[in-house]
């Protein structure tokens, strides 16, 4: 039996899909599971034991739709049996058309239906910590009476050599276990993902003011104008134990610098679902439209602790759902300052950090 797993979105959806992979291989042992995500992505499933193949999705068949039609007759050839969308858009829709699979499932779509011989509504409401983001994609494979003793944690492999190497970068800019140390998300993939500056300066005062650590700064390399606007605004001791200048040249090393960090503190993203699936623990800051048990996977105010605007002010939503509210985003992070997340941050480093 073949079986296509297709997830074209960004890092932390590739990660989170990585379940269905799991699931699959646990209910069809003897199956071969190719995974289809976009080439920026492939660093966070390297060495992953859920499916068989990398399908790599390039950006040239976006750009060109004679290798989009060429890549497609791939798929086509290689007869697979079943195909399991969870991007569900027109790029997969056509995939998965192409791939003449005679079984054919995706999240129910009214638009996108006919393209599947089997279609699973999303639940609003999650029924374990893992989150609706995790529980749905289980639900592509699974019963609705097998969510709860299924559940499974995205999980990124890293290999000792990767491990060693970024402790002997670390340590050759002077960064030891002596002190602990944080990695700081301190912007979101966009504007409407991402705390306003002056706020997360002063979030990064109270790590340090309270725990004392070695700080690292994750941004992509487009943002540094805006993280170095971040580290100005900072306190003088603050800026003592910031090390603008470590950083990986690569996801890869970047996920292996992260596996020697105590904690990762900051906007929700990408790098918060890749800390949880190397066991680092974390403290989120939604967005004020993202849905939060959406996203807040495998949250126990432990390890794993958050905080969403809603929490703290939710007249500002009344009966809204906060995806509504996402033309108001900036407007709403205005709301959202940080005299109203350091509080419960505060707890946060105290318990697991102090």
């Amino acid at each position: 039996m073949k079986i296509l797993v297709i997830q074209q979105k960004m890092i932390g959806d590739v990660l989170a899909s990585t379940v269905i992979c799991e699931a699959l291989q646990k209910e069809y042992p003897n199956a071969t599971i190719d995974y289809l995500v976009n080439s920026n992505t492939i660093p966070v499933i390297k060495n992953n034991p859920s499916f068989d193949n990398i399908i790599e999705f390039k950006q040239e068949y976006r750009e060109s739709k004679r290798a989009f039609f060429l890549f497609l007759k791939q798929i086509q050839k290689n007869k697979y049996d079943l195909v399991i969308d969870a991007f569900g858009k027109l790029e997969s829709n056509l995939i998965t058309l192409f791939s003449g699979a005679p079984k054919k499932i995706s999240f129910y779509k009214w638009y996108t239906r006919f393209f599947y011989t089997e279609v699973i509504r999303r639940k609003g409401k999650s029924i374990t910590n893992a989150s609706t983001a995790i529980e749905n994609r289980l639900r592509l494979v699974f019963s609705e009476d097998r969510i709860v003793s299924e559940i499974v944690k995205p999980k990124i492999f890293l290999n000792q050599e990767e491990i060693e190497k970024a402790k002997e970068f670390l340590e050759s800019n002077g960064i030891t276990a002596k002190k602990p140390l944080v990695m700081i998300s301190v912007l979101g993939s966009e504007a409407l993902k991402t705390l306003p500056l002056v706020y997360m300066a002063k979030v990064i005062d109270e790590v340090v003011a309270t725990t004392k650590a070695n700080i690292l700064f994750n941004y992509m390399p487009q943002q540094e104008k805006e993280a170095k606007a971040i580290f100005d605004l900072t306190n003088p001791i603050t800026q003592n134990h910031i090390h603008f200048d470590v950083y990986a040249k690569s996801l890869r090393g970047f996920i292996a610098i992260l596996s020697h960090c105590d904690a990762l503190i900051g906007n929700e993203g990408g790098a918060v679902n890749m800390a949880k699936a190397i066991d680092v623990p974390t403290f989120t800051v939604f967005s004020p439209w993202i849905i939060k048990k959406d996203w807040n996977m495998f949250e126990d105010s432990d390890l794993h602790d958050s905080i969403h605007l809603m929490d703290v002010k939710p007249e500002l939503y009344g009966n809204t759902s906060p995806k509504k509210m996402k033309n108001k985003s900036l407007e709403l992070y205005q709301e959202f300052s940080s005299e109203l997340i350091i509080p419960k941050l505060r707890n946060y480093l105290i318990q697991n950090l102090k």
